[in-house]
């Protein structure tokens, strides 16, 4: 059973996926609530999704129930994908939102490249979330790696080296690297000692992130004060916490006396900014399209 379904395949220039999940890659619930925000920012419509009968146990994942305009509705797990386009943006946008499977990974990989394929996806990005040692007061860390040597490098990213178990994240971009297809994955460290979710400061942090790859801006008025009064309620929580506070004070000075930080090359600091990093990747695709006979 094929579990894609297409109610149309747009017409796009150029387009970026990018991507979240939840589950393991989302700590915090704060990759998929950053693919949200961008979906409702960029306006986005529905053009995909994927049938989740045979991609999910349901006694793990179990459907869920909602009362809507007076009637029982029941929610099963989504995997969707819609499209944006905005004369602002340089490139068209497509956003994938789901769920990590339990079942049939490579058949939910193989969905994802047909999406890439039907749409002529020229790059993907795939936004995450991590539990770390990080102090909640401190700016949130974003960490990036990239499939391709040659795109990693010019973007200042790192080549992931990590072993161990991984996720649907990890497994598309194996999958993305064996199609030739550039592939980048952002990642916010969550501070693991705080349960809220979804964590919104982190969100913010990938949304801006998503920003400046797409050459893009927006007002974040709205997202940056919910992401302030996160931080006073979690200041809030902490302080009736003797041990918690020390814990994060002594986080902080560790932050603080951390000189290797500044040379770590998934930091933030190490990234181009802004307008450098949007001219990088539109040079590496620029010259991805001349070497396919695109131009």
């Amino acid at each position: 059973m094929d579990p894609l379904s297409f109610s149309t395949i747009p017409t796009l220039n150029r387009p970026i996926l990018v991507l979240a999940f939840s589950g393991w890659n989302d700590a915090g619930g704060s990759a998929t609530f950053a693919a949200k925000f961008l979906s409702q920012r960029l306006g986005s419509h529905k053009f995909a999704s994927l049938d989740p009968e045979t991609l999910y146990n349901f006694v793990e994942q179990r459907p869920q129930v909602r009362i809507r305009h007076g009637e029982r509705e029941i929610i099963w797990p989504a995997n969707e994908f819609s499209y944006a386009r905005d004369a602002r943006l340089v490139q068209d946008v497509v956003i994938g939102l789901g769920v990590e499977p339990h079942l049939r990974w490579k058949a939910y990989i193989d969905a994802i490249l047909r999406v890439v394929q039907e749409c002529h996806i020229e790059l993907v990005v795939t936004l995450g979330a991590l539990l770390a040692d990080v102090a909640y007061s401190r700016p949130i860390r974003i960490t990036g790696s990239a499939s391709d040597p040659a795109l990693a490098k010019r973007l200042h990213l790192a080549t992931s080296r990590y072993e161990g178990p991984t996720g649907i994240v990890g497994t598309l971009h194996d999958a993305c690297r064996r199609q030739g297809l550039p592939a980048i994955s952002v990642w916010a460290n969550v501070p693991h000692y705080i349960a809220a979710s979804p964590n919104i400061k982190a969100a913010l942090a990938l949304v801006r992130r998503t920003f400046t790859l797409l050459d893009f801006s927006a007002d974040l008025h709205d997202l940056e004060s919910a992401a302030n009064d996160f931080d006073r309620r979690v200041a809030n929580v902490l302080a009736s916490d003797s041990k918690v506070a020390d814990y994060v004070r002594r986080l902080e000075e560790h932050e603080d006396d951390d000189d290797e930080a500044e040379e770590y090359p998934g930091n933030t600091d190490a990234l181009p900014s802004g307008e450098e990093l949007a001219r990088e990747l539109e040079e590496f695709l620029r010259d991805q399209r001349r070497e396919r006979g695109q131009d």
